[in-house]
């Protein structure tokens, strides 16, 4: 109705502009006289400007039967539609012109206004394939996201715009949450265009998602063959998919295949810490403790981690103090200097009873930069050595507070995960879990306070079990709040 109303004022504008036009010529003085074949005629301001409007007029008609006269010249000489494409082209060119400002305001985020444009094209044009388009993103920028599903599904009907609406239904299922439908969706996509790099990374993500890891090594392999991902990029996550593979069919019993699936993932990357530990752990299923000492070692090579520490002394669960930390050399002269390195002599040490050696390798570290973990050793320490119960406070009272070290953390949205997992269970990246220290602010996991049990061993009383020590801690902080 207001769209109605403005249409009428400005035709009456036109009208008074015309009338005060016409008025203005009629009251002005002058004349122009013409002598055509000894005939003179006389106009005045007005009929002059009447005349050239008119001459105008003339010309452009002629032009047009002119035009008209040459499509019918070429209709008679078998160009059957050239009649048509004459009359034609008018609304070809405003139909362009149209969608041509539709894609203004698309661009320009008035999505009203580009459904408008779209609407006045496909009227001109009828050609579905171009104005649909327009029409379902314009819709969804305008919140019509009804008419937006019911515009893609018309771009289903035609093979040329198939992977158009199949992708536009997708995200508007991967905004709804409805991942099982944008899954299938998604797969579809993939197999039209198996080279469109968003589609991959969106079917690899779901894939992912549901645990489907058969299907997204599938996907991994369709991103190398196409050139979208880099040869050793791709080892690295066909290794993660591999790894995560073989978790699932050791949840599902079949040990012999996920040994397989585990080793597999371990050959095509080493350093991924996780296929390291659980080929390990495949290896000594087969009793084969060599290739478990083979595999644990050359990923501790790459990088010092202590799950790595904790598989390397699985090999051997038997041993003494004395002769873990002999074999344990193997590992801790590689990186002698690094963190990880220095707390696990520290607690093979400590197992040992060997508290003064312990003491001087992790003495530095505790300065430089203390953590939950190596502030805890200490503690240890303390206690081996005898020191008074108010020391070893001191020290677990600093571990409460102090950062936790490295942990997993998701290189994307930064979240804190306990273990390892391919997918981040914030931002649901795919393998973008790291090992390394969080960044300032960030909340820390509890688990970084604990030893590694599997490493020193189960130390009984007086020795420094950690777990009496952190009952002692229980302890010793419900004391404190009795004494408050």
């Amino acid at each position: 109705m207001l769209w109605s109303l403005i249409k009428i004022l400005a035709f009456v504008a036109v009208v008074m502009a015309v009338t005060f036009g016409a008025t203005m010529l009629m009251d002005m003085d002058g004349s122009a006289t013409f002598d055509i074949g000894g005939q003179a005629a006389t106009l005045s301001v007005l009929e002059l400007f009447v005349a050239l409007v008119v001459f105008v007029a003339l010309v452009w008609l002629v032009f047009k039967l002119i035009g008209l006269a040459i499509a019918t010249f070429k209709f008679l000489n078998g160009d059957e539609t050239a009649i048509s494409r004459y009359f034609s082209r008018n609304r070809e060119r405003k139909g362009f012109e149209a969608l041509s400002e539709g894609m203004m305001a698309l661009a320009s985020g008035e999505g009203r206004l580009a459904m408008a444009k779209a609407n006045r094209a496909e009227k001109y044009l009828e050609r579905p394939e171009l104005t649909n388009l327009l029409t379902a993103q314009a819709a969804e920028l305008a919140g019509d996201r009804k008419t937006a599903e019911a515009t893609y599904r018309k771009l289903l009907e035609d093979e040329r715009t198939r992977f158009v609406g199949v992708r536009g239904i997708m995200k508007q299922k991967l905004e709804d949450g409805d991942t099982d439908t944008a899954l299938a969706l998604a797969e579809k996509a993939f197999a039209i265009k198996p080279k469109h790099v968003e589609t991959q990374d969106t079917l690899l993500r779901l894939q992912a998602e549901k645990a489907d890891w058969k299907g997204a090594r599938q996907t991994l392999t369709a991103k190398l063959k196409t050139g979208q991902l880099p040869r050793n990029v791709h080892r690295r996550r066909d290794a993660v998919l591999a790894l995560s593979e073989a978790k699932g069919i050791l949840d599902d019993g079949q040990t012999i295949e996920a040994q397989e699936a585990a080793i597999e993932a371990n050959r095509m990357s080493p350093d991924l810490i996780p296929a390291a530990v659980m080929a390990s752990e495949m290896y000594l299923e087969k009793d084969n403790k060599r290739a478990a000492t083979r595999v644990v070692k050359k990923a501790w090579d790459v990088a010092p981690h202590p799950d790595l520490a904790a598989a390397y002394a699985a090999i051997e669960p038997d041993e003494d103090a004395a002769a873990r930390l002999k074999r344990f050399r193997a590992l801790t002269k590689v990186h002698p200097d690094h963190p990880e390195t220095k707390m696990l002599l520290a607690e093979l040490y400590i197992a040992a009873e060997d508290f003064p050696e312990a003491r001087r390798t992790i003495t530095e570290l505790v300065a430089e930069h203390p953590t939950a973990r190596s502030l805890t050793i200490m503690a240890a320490i303390e206690r081996g050595e005898g020191s008074a119960d108010a020391v070893v406070r001191g020290w677990l009272a600093k571990a409460l507070t102090a950062p936790r070290g490295p942990q997993w953390i998701c290189d994307n949205c930064q979240h804190i995960h306990q273990a390892w997992e391919p997918v981040c269970a914030n931002c649901m990246g795919f393998d973008t879990l790291s090992w390394r220290e969080p960044p300032e602010g960030e909340v820390a996991m509890p688990a970084g306070v604990e030893m590694l049990p599997l490493i020193v061993g189960q130390i009984e009383a007086p020795t420094t079990d950690m777990t009496v020590v952190d009952a002692e801690i229980v302890e010793d902080e419900a004391s404190a709040t009795d004494e408050k």
